[in-house]
Parts: C-alpha cells; structure tokens; sequence
C-alpha cells in the first residue's frame, strides 16, 4: 500500500535564513523565509520545525501559509542565535495542482553565518540558502 503513494520531488522551493537589523531592539535577527521559484503558486503550506543535539530538544513551531504566489517568498519564523548552535529541521508540506509535495529541510548547527550568505534575487535580500 505505501508503496503505492507516490510523492513528486521538491524543486525550486526553498529555504533563505537572512539576518535582519531589528530597529525596536537594535540587534541582528536571524529570520527564515520560504521561497517559491516555481512558475506557478503553491497552496496550503505547511511547516512544523525544531531544532535539536545530542542532548537537547526545542518545542516543535508549526506554520501555515494559505498561498506562496510564484517566484516570491515569506517570512514565517524567527531564529535566535541560541538556536544557530542547533541542527534545525523543517518539515514543509504543500500542494501544486492538487498534488501534494512534500521535503524536510536541514540547517546543520552552525551554518548560518555572515560568510555563507549570498543574494536571493526573489527576495532581494542576502541570506544563507538550504535547499
């Protein structure tokens, strides 16, 4: 029976960690965006994340974006820098043409640094890609 599932391959949906100057606070936060590359609109996103060691285990955060429009992203959860010394995992669920699609994302501890960013042209913003 499971056999018979068949879940398609995620391309060009991804994930942007990007730092950004919190002027309520006056500090650097670390944010994650969704992308979507596709040339059509995924629906019904859904992403449960955590963030973990060896000996340690964050609370799971789950999200829902009703819509990701084409070649445009979305800003759905803080990182604080306590959480950067983890590996965090992203579970992100979504359909495209009423199929469902389906890929967990990991950002291994300590990744996310100034010197691994580059640019997201969707996003024109600079951030640390996982794909």
């Amino acid at each position: 029976m499971k056999k018979d599932i068949v879940i398609p391959k995620v391309e060009a949906v991804y994930l942007v960690v990007v730092p950004e100057f919190n002027i309520a606070f006056k500090s650097t936060d670390w944010n994650v965006y969704i992308v979507n590359e596709k040339e059509i609109a995924i629906e019904m996103v859904l992403i449960i994340s955590k963030g973990y060691d060896d000996s340690r285990e964050t609370a799971q955060m789950r999200h829902k974006i009703e819509l990701l429009p084409s070649k445009s992203g979305v800003k759905f959860e803080l990182m604080i820098e306590e959480v950067l010394v983890l590996n965090n995992e992203f579970k992100v669920t979504f359909f495209m043409d009423n199929v469902l699609y389906d890929k967990v994302f990991l950002i291994k501890k300590n990744s996310v640094k100034k010197s691994a960013l580059r640019m997201v042209k969707s996003l024109g913003k600079r951030g640390v890609v996982v794909k």
